[in-house]
């Protein structure tokens, strides 16, 4: 399994990061997942979040783990219009089902390319981590 997904599953809950203008904006998220070797994430195409990563897809993603570490990851997110990855995700994420379907017009996948990730502690030093 990618050791991203890995990381953030743990998390339950992470964090991303966008920018609207020249305003950070942070919100929770849940539904990660690998599929065909890619990181993926899931949004509505109609929230404010999804028209940030489209027009500056720039991200950075944030959890922390029971243990007290943390992980952070940034990279590109990109986009997929591929209904497998779409029913994977849904599949994945079965809560996700009482709002989407594929094939909705709303429901969007999207990748995260040039990842990097480093896994933190109060004790130990950083340590990079593979996607």
């Amino acid at each position: 399994m990618n050791q991203i997904v890995k990381a953030l599953e743990e998390t339950k809950v992470f964090y991303v990061a966008t920018v609207e203008g020249d305003q950070p904006r942070v919100r929770p998220f849940g539904a990660v997942m690998e599929y065909g070797g890619r990181i993926y994430f899931s949004t509505n195409n109609t929230k404010n979040v999804y028209h940030q990563m489209r027009k500056n897809p720039k991200v950075e993603i944030c959890g922390c783990k029971p243990d007290g570490t943390w992980v952070r990851v940034t990279g590109r997110l990109v986009r997929d219009d591929n209904d497998g990855a779409r029913a994977a995700m849904l599949e994945k994420m079965p809560e996700l089902k009482s709002m989407y379907r594929v094939g909705d017009g709303k429901f969007e996948v999207l990748f995260l390319e040039d990842a990097e990730a480093t896994l933190y502690s109060m004790t130990d030093t950083p340590k990079k981590i593979a996607g």
